[in-house]
């Protein structure tokens, strides 16, 4: 029971698919009522969770846009009536050396990567300061650890992210919030297709890697429960890492 989260409610972002999208279902597994937000029209996501059982809301909106995400978080709220849960997963990646790195990738990349995980976790924290309860999960990544190569804005995001995550958790863990963040290896999404159709760094990537494959959307669905989850409730500040051994090596 440790880890049910019935009764509770989930505000999850960047939902179209991928990691946002497996996430959103296993919190659904576990008894959340998901709102699911996401730049795109697609209820996808929704539909999966209603045909499971479950229920689920949709929210379109462009979260990089700082003056619209009170709106998106009053519409959360006000579908099952508190967020006891938010997952900051949306985000988006520029690869370009640094050197050509343009301005408006750079800023494209920290407002919606950072400045949209600030400002949601804040209109959120305020609410669960309210409460007494509440969970946040910021989804990190291998790039809060390295330096990556040729994606400067999204390494700079990530890093942030980590500190955000930890310097949020200082604050509010007194309050009864847990703020945490997920850190995904290399997972198989739309982000890294690039990557896996790079034979060179593929093999390269693979090789590194000790479970010898790829991660999967659905690999973070456990964790996020664990993170959602009571059974997390002495745990603050910590960046978990779902790499397969990635790190390690």
């Amino acid at each position: 029971m440790s880890f049910s989260l019935s009764g509770r409610t989930a505000l999850v972002t960047g939902t179209s698919g991928g990691i946002g999208q497996a996430i959103a279902i296993g919190l659904a597994e576990a008894g959340a009522s998901i709102v699911a937000v996401s730049a795109s029209n697609s209820n996808e996501t929704v539909e999966i969770i209603r045909k499971l059982g479950g229920q689920a809301e949709q929210i379109s909106a462009d979260l990089s846009r700082e003056e619209g995400l009170e709106d998106v978080f009053k519409q959360a709220l006000g579908f099952y009536g508190s967020i006891d849960i938010l997952v900051n997963n949306a985000g988006t990646i520029r690869r370009a050396p640094a050197a050509e790195h343009s301005s408006k990738d750079w800023h494209d990349v920290l407002d919606l990567n950072l400045n949209a995980v600030f400002f949601l976790s804040q209109l959120a924290g305020r609410e669960m300061i309210r409460k007494g309860s509440g969970k946040i999960i910021n989804i990190a990544s291998m790039l809060s650890y390295q330096g990556g190569i040729n994606v400067p804005g999204y390494t700079a995001s990530k890093h942030a992210v980590a500190g955000l995550t930890k310097a949020l958790a200082n604050e509010w863990a007194g309050k009864g919030l847990q703020v945490n963040a997920i850190a995904p290896g290399y997972i198989d999404t739309r982000n890294t297709a690039p990557l896996i159709a790079d034979e060179k760094r593929n093999k390269a990537i693979l090789e590194r890697i000790p479970a010898g494959r790829w991660g999967t959307p659905e690999d973070l669905k456990g964790p996020a429960v664990f993170l959602a989850s009571s059974a997390s409730d002495y745990m603050n500040g910590h960046v978990l890492c779902v790499d397969g051994g990635w790190l390690a090596r």
